[in-house]
């Protein structure tokens, strides 16, 4: 029986997956509050989701973040950098904490973690309410086969040797790339912390990551999704709003909201402006 807990009193703890890796979890909010999971993108962690957290924890919600494995406070073993891992990982994770009727918030990377959970764990479809995907494209390496307009459309935004070299460089490349993900207004110590928790993963597993992260295509998928999605992109993301916008349009019902520049729509809207961003989810949970 769920045992309901004071708001603003977070319970951590940690499950441990079928490949025996120890992942943090946090949860906080009564314990019979609707269910929130939010999921972070590459590099980053639970904690960025403060924000987040502390909105939704108030307005009644039952919230949960983890840290996926080599992030964060979880475990840092040397295997298990792909994201059919992450997405059993995740299936881990809602089983064990009995998570259900549940809305998954899903950031960048977090967004193919459950595409691909989705596409491998039909069983535990039913587990989930509904879906906010933040801005991640379905496939976002070039293909130099592709006609023109089409990267644009879809939001690749990688050539595939920029994919290695940035995976092979990352020490130089994530100060300047986690630069790119917010509006140039960012505060220095904003960004110097977001930074450092982006560090917590070592370079080479974030590089081995960002290669496996950055071959899928997941466009079959998204036909697939059938319950209620929103789809949140952002005009000055280091992903083209059109191709965060595109893969809404492939979501049988589901919603967009593009963040406009004044609304400081980058990659890191939840961070940078959420205000704005707490009250579009929480207006969508609300429907």
């Amino acid at each position: 029986m769920e045992r309901s807990v004071p708001q603003g009193t977070a319970e951590t703890g940690a499950i441990v997956t079928g490949d025996n890796i120890s992942l943090n979890y946090s949860q906080q909010g009564p314990g019979n509050g609707k269910q929130i999971l939010f999921i972070p993108g590459w590099r980053q962690t639970a904690a960025e989701w403060k924000k987040q957290v502390s909105y939704f924890t108030e307005a009644g919600y039952r919230v949960t973040t983890y840290d996926m494995r080599g992030h964060g406070e979880s475990a840092k073993p040397t295997f298990g950098y792909r994201i059919s891992r992450f997405a059993a990982d995740l299936n881990d994770l809602l089983i064990k904490l009995q998570l259900k009727d549940l809305t998954i918030v899903a950031h960048s990377m977090g967004c193919c973690v459950t595409w691909a959970w989705w596409d491998q764990y039909p069983e535990s479809h039913k587990l989930i309410h509904k879906l906010v995907l933040v801005d991640q494209s379905a496939d976002f390496v070039i293909d130099p086969n592709w006609p023109d307009g089409k990267a644009n459309e879809l939001a690749a935004i990688f050539p595939p040797d920029a994919v290695y070299n940035t995976a092979h460089n990352m020490s130089a490349a994530t100060p300047p790339l986690v630069k790119s993900m917010f509006t140039s207004s960012v505060s220095q110590g904003d960004y110097d912390w977001v930074l450092g928790q982006n560090q917590k993963i070592s370079n080479e597993s974030a590089g081995k990551l960002l290669i496996d992260h950055a071959f899928n295509d997941w466009r079959d998928v998204l036909p697939r999704i059938n319950v209620p999605t929103l789809v949140i992109a952002g005009t000055v993301s280091i992903f083209p709003a059109v191709g965060v916008e595109w893969v809404a349009s492939q979501i049988p019902g589901a919603k967009h909201y593009t963040f406009s520049a004044e609304e400081k729509g980058s990659h890191l809207m939840f961070w940078e402006n959420s205000e704005r961003f707490n009250s579009v989810v929480a207006a969508f949970l609300a429907e």
